[in-house]
């Protein structure tokens, strides 16, 4: 129970300090699954079976190949080292989770395990912490229960309602192999109360108002319908899942009715712009596919080539993803390696699906199909966000793709021969012990607690407590952290005073998110070093975003019709020819 509660609590904990909002979440995440990697590590079963092996070979090659490219932007791309290594790192811990579950031993892989525990553990809880947001949301402190920012809507203490409705799908998908034994770490569990949990959890995703929680829940109601293996309430309960969704949102409808609050879910449905401009930014990813069809623009340089890339008609938020898992590889690493990447993954997710009807077991069928829903969830999320570039969303998948994928009886060859007398014979095949797992683990747990030390470098810089450090101080101590550099970058960028450490910070932050505030600082640097044409054409970018927040910025350019466009500011004038992206690789800032 206690190794369900760690893996939970991810997913529980709601103090963040700025200005990442969930990178605690996700630090605990990884050293969460170290741990569960390292107590495992006496009992690892090995993959006795060559087609266990070929199975999950080709998922772990593409996440492998992920590592590679992320390490390889750094140097032609320009990537940040900072954001370099927290992307390297993260796929790295998620390779070892995916091993991991393949040889995972039963305890933590059966029906009943840790890992249906913990979902169900941290789906409960957070549709309780959703009902609080939503009704009683005074409740929420900050520092047990996050606070909603969206009003009549829950986002969980992992902030986000696509993200909460993630978790509560997983949650649901969880309740199958527990309810097809009738256990829970070796507890019986009555089918009464796995159907109130899971009243509980479809109503949490009413509450998140979220759009891919409607299509997970359409999602499970098909899979009830078509595997004919699952007992016939498990069946039933599954297809009934979008009526108890419906039921729910009608009573949230007559409730929001009765006492003139705020339902998230109506407002959602009266907004003008229910694709929040995802085929604006889709557009605009195929375009830069075209342009760059077989390196792409190097991993974590999206938003850099979007931004500055002229989009006449682009959405006007700020993307740094996009919002599209394919779409983002293609563009980050070129059409051949996208294509690559997800034919070795979709291949590997047809393989999970066959091998689980194809096994004997039951209990274990129903299990490996579940954990393979898991992974089709977090894919159809993918493709709509980004939610595997957070590490409590990466690692479960990493873990249930293995888990989907891991040997079974029905795989496993038969055992070598007996040994003659005298010679010396290795250890069962059921139990393998690797060294080497254990020191990954372990340093999994250490790189965890070590990135939230390096992390207080740049939270002082945005929340200096007691701190007797001036801003330009805590700045440049905030550039020396290992991962956290860009988040210190952006700071030093957008102080008033042009310093040296804010001159380093345009040379890097801008590879991150630009937003007005970044964009304006840059193109002004730019033009105060002599580069104006360069400038010109940044202020034609961000004019292209229609913010209001540069109404100030361009007031300069309403000047009476006679006056000269050569005594107007630079951000008032077109720039004389049309430059790339790639143009401010090599002087990004002066």
């Amino acid at each position: 129970m206690i190794a369900a509660a760690l893996l939970a609590s991810p997913y529980l904990l709601a103090i963040s300090f700025s200005p990442s909002s969930t990178l605690l979440n996700q630090l605990l995440s990884v050293a969460v699954w170290g741990m569960l990697l390292g107590v495992s590590t006496p009992m690892v079963q090995p993959l006795s079976s060559s087609a266990a092996a070929s199975a999950v070979r080709w998922p772990l090659l593409a996440l492998a190949s992920l590592v590679v490219a992320a390490g390889l932007s750094w140097g032609w791309a320009s990537v940040p080292l900072s954001m370099t290594l927290s992307t390297v790192l993260m796929l790295v811990c998620a390779v070892l989770v995916m091993r991991g579950a393949v040889t995972a031993p039963a305890g933590l892989a059966e029906h009943g395990g840790i890992f249906w525990a913990a979902l169900l553990l941290a789906g409960g809880l957070s549709s309780l912490i959703a009902l609080i947001q939503v009704f009683w949301p005074h409740w929420a402190d900050g520092v047990l229960i996050a606070r909603s920012g969206l009003p009549g809507r829950a986002v969980g203490n992992v902030r986000q309602p696509n993200h909460l409705s993630t978790l509560l799908l997983w949650s649901l998908i969880a309740l199958v192999p527990v309810a097809r034994s009738g256990q829970l770490l070796g507890w019986r569990v009555s089918g009464r109360t796995l159907l109130g949990l899971g009243s509980l959890l479809t109503l949490g995703v009413v509450l998140t108002a979220s759009r891919t929680g409607v299509v997970g829940i359409l999602m499970l109601s098909v899979w009830g319908a078509f595997d004919r293996r699952l007992n016939r309430p498990i069946r039933h309960a599954l297809m009934a899942a979008p009526l108890v969704y419906l039921l729910g949102w009608l009573v949230m409808a007559g409730w929001s009715h009765l006492t003139h609050a705020t339902f998230g879910g109506e407002a959602r449905l009266a907004e003008a712009d229910l694709s929040a401009s995802r085929f604006g930014i889709w557009r605009n990813a195929w375009d830069l596919i075209l342009a760059q069809p077989w390196t792409g623009v190097g991993i974590g340089n999206f938003n850099y080539a979007w931004s500055l890339t002229p989009f006449p008609g682009r959405p006007v938020a700020f993307f740094d993803h996009a919002h599209n898992l394919p779409l983002h590889v293609a563009v980050e690493m070129g059409l051949p390696a996208a294509v690559a990447l997800t034919l070795a993954l979709c291949w590997g997710l047809w393989q999970a699906w066959q091998r689980s009807f194809a096994q004997t077991d039951e209990d274990i069928s129903a299990t490996s199909r579940a954990a393979t829903m898991v992974v089709m969830i977090a894919g159809v999320h993918s493709l709509l966000e980004y939610p595997l570039w957070y590490g409590y969303f990466l690692l479960p998948t990493a873990w249930a793709f293995g888990l989907a994928l891991r040997p079974h009886p029905l795989w496993v060859t038969a055992p070598p021969p007996a040994p003659t007398a005298g010679t010396w014979s290795p250890p069962p095949a059921s139990v393998l012990y690797e060294p080497w797992r254990m020191v990954l683990a372990l340093l999994m747990i250490l790189g965890a607690v070590l990135a939230a030390i390096d992390y207080q470098r740049v939270v002082i810089i945005y929340q200096p407590g007691n701190t007797t450090l001036s801003l330009e101080e805590r700045i440049e101590q905030g550039q020396q952290s290992l991962l956290f550099a860009h988040h210190a970058d952006y700071a030093a960028a957008t102080v008033n005073d042009p310093s040296p450490a804010a001159l380093l910070g345009l040379t890097r932050t801008t590879h991150s998110l630009l937003d007005t505030r970044l964009m304006t600082a840059w193109a002004d640097a730019l033009a105060q070093a002599g580069q104006v044409d360069q400038a010109r054409y940044l202020a034609a970018r961000i004019r292209e975003f229609r913010n209001p927040a540069t109404a100030d910025y361009f007031a300069p350019c309403k000047q009476p019709p006679e006056a000269s466009a050569a005594d107007l500011p630079y951000q008032c004038q077109l720039a004389s020819r049309t430059w790339r992206w790639q143009d401010f690789l090599d002087q990004p800032a002066p």
